[in-house]
């Protein structure tokens, strides 16, 4: 049995490393030229799960620890004018929670986990094709072709192998625009008090500037807006953004002053939350090519635990791939519906009007009720 994952992101790298673990062989066919050709983002906090559980899996739970941050769970939230409304710090060197990685430093580890021939660099799917008798012909950017009898698309959110399954439509949900600050604590340590050593919200109205620290001492920066018709250029220019945050204390407005470079903004989409297709031979899909989501903290978690659910059922019944896909995207389909409704409010409420009270609720501790009276 051939398998093939399109998409060497968090979720391809650990369905390879988990089916490695049980003796079955899989190829990811990854479009970057190599490990280190782009940046891979910001930091991520690992829930315990579906992150931490699927690394578990895959006998990483050491090699993880070894590279996370429990400190990195910090998060401080102010207002416009700086005053703070939030601030929690967690137990120093605690994993119970969700402790932080860098998501270069993650898919390194996952990279380390595997054999050298696992991924096939610089091979970007642009079609799969069924064959008559069974699995799929697979053609990549520049004229290279292979095949395999099991396909499964971990490519993102453009994925081509989903329109295979499904043709759902993304949505346009809002508009995210990050900066980056290399070497705070000697460049800006002023910047790097301001956001400490985890995460740093400033919220306004239908407007988020957020800030997180990085392992290399860096700040990763990103200014989270509304979906607006506004097309992506407009938010290219430093001046552009600070007069969009006109009237906000200029120790935080600072943040985007300080970017390396200017500013790179992106369109964030989803799928319908209640998105599922019917089974066919051989192909499914894990991560946010089954189920793209506003990035609200479950996007990666939830692309892991699908690859550890996806190789426990291959695992379990590797004589019957079909049987296995069909009984992984039951499951899915059940667990990622209410993810994916939970996502959506989160995101429209970050960006509402009255998105600083809903949020210092959010983060607010609830007080424990009292036991009933005998």
């Amino acid at each position: 049995m051939r398998i093939a994952i399109a998409g060497g992101g968090l979720g391809g790298l650990t369905l390879a490393r988990i089916l490695h673990r049980h003796g079955i062989g899989a190829v990811v066919y990854e479009r970057e030229a190599s490990r280190s050709a782009r940046s891979q983002g910001g930091m991520l906090d690992l829930h315990p799960e579906s992150g931490q559980q699927a690394l578990a899996d895959a006998g990483l739970t050491a090699r993880f620890r070894s590279e996370a941050r429990p400190e990195g769970e910090e998060h401080r939230i102010l207002d416009p004018a700086g005053r703070t409304l939030v601030h929690h710090k967690p137990q120093p060197g605690n994993f119970s929670g969700r402790p932080e990685i860098d998501r270069a430093a993650l898919r390194d580890l996952l990279l380390d986990s595997l054999p050298a021939d696992a991924v096939v660099w610089q091979r970007r799917l642009v079609a799969a094709t069924p064959r008559p008798g069974g699995g799929f012909g697979l053609t990549f950017d520049g004229g290279h072709s292979a095949g395999c009898d099991v396909l499964i698309g971990a490519d993102g959110a453009r994925s081509v192998v989903r329109s295979l399954l499904t043709d759902a439509t993304l949505s346009y949900v809002g508009t995210l625009v990050e900066l980056s600050i290399s070497d705070a604590d000697r460049r800006h340590p002023d910047l790097a008090e301001l956001v400490g050593p985890g995460n740093f919200w400033c919220i306004g109205v239908n407007q988020i500037l957020a800030a997180q620290r990085l392992a290399d001492g860096g700040i990763r920066v990103g200014i989270s807006l509304r979906a607006e018709d506004r097309h992506p250029d407009t938010y290219r220019s430093k001046r552009a953004l600070l007069d969009m945050f006109d009237g906000w204390n200029p120790r935080l407005t600072a943040l985007i002053e300080a970017g390396d470079g200017p500013p790179a903004p992106r369109r964030i989409e989803a799928m319908p939350a209640d998105t599922r297709w019917d089974h066919q031979p051989g192909i499914t899909l894990i991560g946010d090519a089954a189920h793209l989501m506003p990035p609200v903290g479950e996007g990666a978690n939830q692309a892991m635990l699908d690859a550890a659910e996806l190789a426990a059922e291959i695992a379990t019944n590797p004589a019957d791939p079909d049987s296995a896909i069909r009984a992984y995207e039951e499951a899915m389909f059940t667990r990622i519906h209410p993810i994916a409704e939970m996502s959506a409010r989160i995101q429209a409420m970050m960006l509402s009007p009255t998105a600083a009270d809903d949020i210092v609720r959010f983060f607010t501790p609830r007080p424990t009720e009292p036991a009933p009276a005998d």
